[in-house]
């Protein structure tokens, strides 16, 4: 489920809240939904392969999904992400988006358990059964991208599918889609000699930052057994120089190191865990948080990353080691316990405060965790703040279960909750999955009868102007460049909905949107500078040296964050122009999104001419078209000097190569209208319209009229654009393309290289 917020593409299908109804000061929340198709006669029969009661699987009797992971974005073709399914039968399979990842098909690309015995079962060295439980995986983690702090940021897929199975293995798994099972082995790594049941992934710490020219990250990845205990293993990933065979290669190459540590984490209790995470504490490093029924343990081990205080010098926590907090119970209903496993952990930085949910649907709040030490419900705060505690927060959540369910709901009626996260950055508005159900009843309700409730309600108020003004500032500031724009606005697109906030902190918002002097001077694009090619290059270059250019116009048109920072700004001003009901208000917004738009506009298009005016020697006539485009467009009003020269000095290049001079060239910047077959000139990038007064769009990429369906839809600002070949059907061709660069191999790669909008950084979709 994706909210709609900043979404601009077919809103109409968004579902709407059917509890409150829509007001300006608190508007309904909608949402895009997509399903996947779980077919559980996919599931694999473990009998075939091993006769073995350790290899039984009890989970095929009902075969449910039973745990899931994302992938970071930017890791498939389309710069989307990959999801992790596994089932209580401990298939293992992958899932992409197709054509729209708002609410159409996400297809199955992979059944990484069908690899996984394809490989296993090879291995004459064990036996059969051995292969066959080495298979089945338990539980699975997803670990972020190690950030190197690299300016561009590389198209590196430097994240781990961190999975452990029956037989005691971590295996550590990467995307590859180049294979046929999209999955490759990057280790097998034997911790234990029995299952390993709970797995979790510390994010990464940059241990040389800009120092050398090696580069190296380290992240932990806890795993638990079945008696309760937590073992270490070390993950070190490395950036390593290599020699360069083209100008555009990005001349660092990743290598992994896995180190099994004996550190390990276990305390008076045994038993299996319920939970298992790392939370991230600002300037020190993760602190691993799990739970056994009634007690939350909290462990603080600073020498397993020995080289953190040299790159942070913040001071840390004053309590190391492990601390325990016992639970109470919040009788909210008949099935509540402190014994209930947890279904929800979240930390809230500005609090120091870690939220907890149990499956009853009681609250709970431990404090002090980057400071003295847990505790639980007495919180260090002071000032106006209000005071979270448990019961009020139990209270208030099951105020929210009775509104939710509308019938009489008695004690008689738990609150099942499934799962739970912060929504808004913390600040206030928390959303959960439960279920209303009787256990005292002792009734049986299969599969088809289960029905829970997604619900976001506002359990606490930290919004305020300040702190939604802070917010705005730290996520326009932040170094990540893999989310889209929208992904990271979120917290703050959802409080700026309110009319009155808008109203309210309007001059606040211009001043912080407004481009200034030194930021249109301070332009990274133009550092980008290639060696030229020495020799003449044929008609068509190779096919490495066209892997690398694609590869380096998607780091420098989406590896910058100053430019990710425009692109998330100008997705604000479009949005709080669309909100704004004041006429001198939406112009205010509409004159800093036409500065920040003209500032993006121009770095694409010094990244386009940089890019071209190192492969001038492979040009032939099909190139010629769009070359002409991008002189025309470096010279119109408003264009940069430099780069105006830039344009000149590109054309100059490719007439000596080229003749650019001769009529039929200069014709390439006119078009023919798809509908009556009049010239079209090249007045405008954005629109086209004949002298009939039939309109048309431009491609946001190439500027040529589009008249296919062969295009793809930015979410946020609507812009359109060809599809790479990439995606088409078998058996499509380019005919789809203008007659003028349907040959063009510069046009090809750009296509493949802008995986999302140019302009405002979102995502793209397709219609058909």
């Amino acid at each position: 489920m994706t909210p709609e917020h900043g979404i601009n593409f077919d809103t109409n299908s968004a579902l709407k809240s059917s509890v409150d109804e829509d007001r300006e000061d608190r508007p309904s929340l909608g949402w895009f939904r997509t399903l996947i198709t779980f077919d559980k006669t996919d599931a694999t029969r473990w009998t075939d392969y091993s006769q073995d009661w350790g290899a039984t699987s009890l989970g095929s009797m009902d075969i449910t999904v039973w745990s899931m992971t994302l992938s970071p974005s930017h890791i498939t073709r389309d710069a989307g992400c990959v999801l992790a399914v596994l089932s209580s039968n401990m298939d293992l399979t992958l899932w992409a988006a197709g054509k729209n990842g708002l609410k159409g098909e996400w297809k199955k690309i992979s059944n990484v358990t069908s690899f996984l015995l394809e490989i296993f079962l090879k291995d004459e060295s064990i036996s059969r059964t051995a292969s066959t439980i080495a298979a089945q995986i338990l539980c699975i983690s997803w670990s972020s991208k190690a950030d190197f702090l690299l300016s561009p940021a590389p198209e590196l897929d430097l994240s781990l599918l961190v999975c452990g199975n029956r037989t005691g293995d971590l295996l550590f798994m990467r995307y590859d889609e180049q294979t046929e099972h999209k999955i490759r082995i990057e280790c097998r790594l034997r911790v234990s000699d029995t299952w390993i049941l709970q797995v979790a992934v510390s994010p990464w710490i940059l241990v040389q930052p800009m120092t050398c020219i090696v580069f190296t990250g380290i992240a932990l990845v806890a795993y638990s057994t079945p008696d309760g205990t937590i073992g270490l293993v070390r993950i070190k990933q490395t950036l390593q120089p290599i020699s360069k065979s083209s100008p555009f290669q990005f001349a660092l190459v990743n290598s992994t190191v896995f180190e099994h540590l004996e550190t390990t984490v276990s305390d008076t209790r045994k038993g299996a865990l319920t939970s298992l995470k790392w939370i991230a504490l600002p300037g020190h490093p993760s602190v691993l948080v799990y739970n056994r029924p009634g007690t939350i343990h909290f462990w603080n081990y600073p020498s397993v990353f020995p080289t953190f205080s040299s790159t942070n010098p913040s001071t840390p926590p004053s309590w190391s080691g492990l601390r325990s907090v016992q639970l109470k119970t919040q009788k909210q209903s008949v099935g509540s316990s402190f014994l209930q496993p947890v279904s929800g952990l979240q930390y809230l930085r500005h609090r120091d405060a870690l939220l907890v949910c149990l499956v009853d649907g009681s609250f709970h709040v431990v404090y002090g965790i980057a400071g003295s030490g847990p505790v639980l419900d007495v919180s260090p705060i002071q000032g106006n703040e209000t005071v979270l505690d448990s019961g009020s927060l139990s209270t208030t959540v099951r105020g929210v279960f009775m509104r939710v369910e509308r019938e009489g709901v008695t004690f008689a009626d738990v609150m099942r909750t499934s799962g739970m996260v912060c929504y808004d950055n913390y600040l206030g508005s928390v959303m959960w999955i439960h279920e209303a159900s009787r256990p005292a009843d002792f009734s049986y309700k299969h599969d088809a009868k289960h029905n829970s409730i997604f619900t976001v309600a506002q359990l606490w108020d930290d919004a305020s102007d300040e702190r939604i003004l802070d917010t705005l500032k730290n996520v326009l500031s932040t170094s990540k460049v893999e989310p889209i724009p929208l992904y990271i606005l979120r917290p703050v697109l959802f409080h700026f909905r309110r009319r009155p906030v808008l109203m309210r902190l309007h001059k606040q918002l211009i001043e912080i949107l407004r481009l200034e002097n030194g930021e249109l001077e301070d332009d990274h694009t133009t550092n980008i500078h290639f060696d030229a090619l020495d020799q003449p290059q044929p008609p068509a270059v190779d096919f490495d040296t066209r892997k690398h250019l694609r590869n380096s116009l998607k780091r420098h048109l989406f590896g910058y964050n100053k430019l990710l920072g425009l692109r998330r700004r100008l997705s604000l001003a479009d949005y709080a122009w669309k909100l704004s009901s004041d006429f001198q208000k939406q112009a205010d917004y509409g004159a800093v999104a036409q500065g920040l738009l003209m500032a993006i506009s121009h770095r694409n298009l010094r990244t386009f001419i940089r890019h071209l005016s190192a492969v001038v020697q492979a040009f032939n006539h099909e190139e010629i078209p769009f070359i002409l485009r991008l002189v025309v467009q470096s010279t119109l009003p408003g264009s940069p000097e430099n780069l105006s020269a830039e344009g000149r000095q590109l054309s100059e290049i490719v007439n000596q190569i080229v003749s650019i001079s001769q009529p039929e060239h200069n014709s390439h910047l006119n078009e023919k209208c798809p509908a009556c077959g009049v010239d079209v000139p090249l007045q405008d990038i954005i629109g086209a319209t004949c002298s009939n007064g039939h309109m048309w769009s431009r491609c946001s990429v190439t500027t040529f009229i589009l008249s296919t369906a062969q295009v793809r839809t930015c979410i946020g600002c609507t812009r359109k654009a060809f599809l790479p070949f990439s995606s088409l059907a078998e058996g499509d061709g380019k005919d789809f393309l203008p007659p003028a660069v349907r040959d063009s191999w510069f046009v090809e790669e750009l296509l493949e290289a802008v995986h999302r909008c140019l302009f405002c950084g979102n995502a793209f979709v397709r219609y058909v």
